[in-house]
């Protein structure tokens, strides 16, 4: 499972999506909300890697004062192939969301990598963010629903009123490890 970097949506917008997935579960459909665990919460992942070393929450956390920025939810946007589709809203991407999405990628870059067996955890694995999230590649969004089928997309788009933007403010920074089932939250200026 990747380790990862998110920024999290303010309460409203937070409360905003767990509606939708609500809506997809009441709908009998596939939604994020389904995910059983205290640190499942609507996101945007930043960085995402085959490991994120815990030291980097230090080297990040100038990054996180910079919050809270605005951000909007818009439009639906599909990932993955058929049968396989991930169902989200598009993060409008602003000059300032950019900016901090690149800060995280150049300041966590030392802190990403494989951990050697047996090897105690400590900086500079040097190891590479996955391409997907990297600068001039990354797709801003929160995820809906995945591994939704044709017909399945199709209901969702229905039961979702996804012409309605959800504008609010990303508040902190967090750090998922999916191997320890941790996640650190950096929080911002307005938290």
């Amino acid at each position: 499972m990747a380790h990862s970097l998110e920024l999290l949506l303010d309460d409203s917008s937070d409360q905003q999506v767990r509606a939708e997935w609500d809506a997809l579960a009441a709908a009998g459909l596939p939604h994020q909300g389904r995910v059983a665990s205290a640190t499942n919460r609507p996101h945007v992942t930043l960085v995402a890697a085959s490991r994120i070393d815990p030291h980097a929450d230090a080297a990040l956390a100038g990054v996180a004062m910079r919050l809270p920025v605005g951000m909007r939810l818009g439009a639906p946007i599909l990932f993955g192939a058929a049968g396989r589709s991930t169902l989200a809203r598009l993060v409008v991407p602003s000059t300032e969301l950019l900016s901090v999405h690149a800060q995280v990628c150049r300041l966590a870059a030392g802190f990403i990598g494989s951990r050697p067996a047996g090897s105690a955890t400590s900086p500079g694995h040097h190891g590479t963010a996955f391409a997907h999230t990297t600068p001039g590649r990354w797709t801003p969004h929160v995820t809906l629903a995945r591994r939704m089928d044709a017909e399945q997309l199709a209901r969702a788009l229905v039961v979702l009123d996804l012409r309605a933007e959800i504008a609010g403010e990303f508040t902190a920074l967090r750090r998922w490890d999916p191997d320890e089932g941790t996640d650190v939250i950096l929080a911002g200026r307005a938290c």
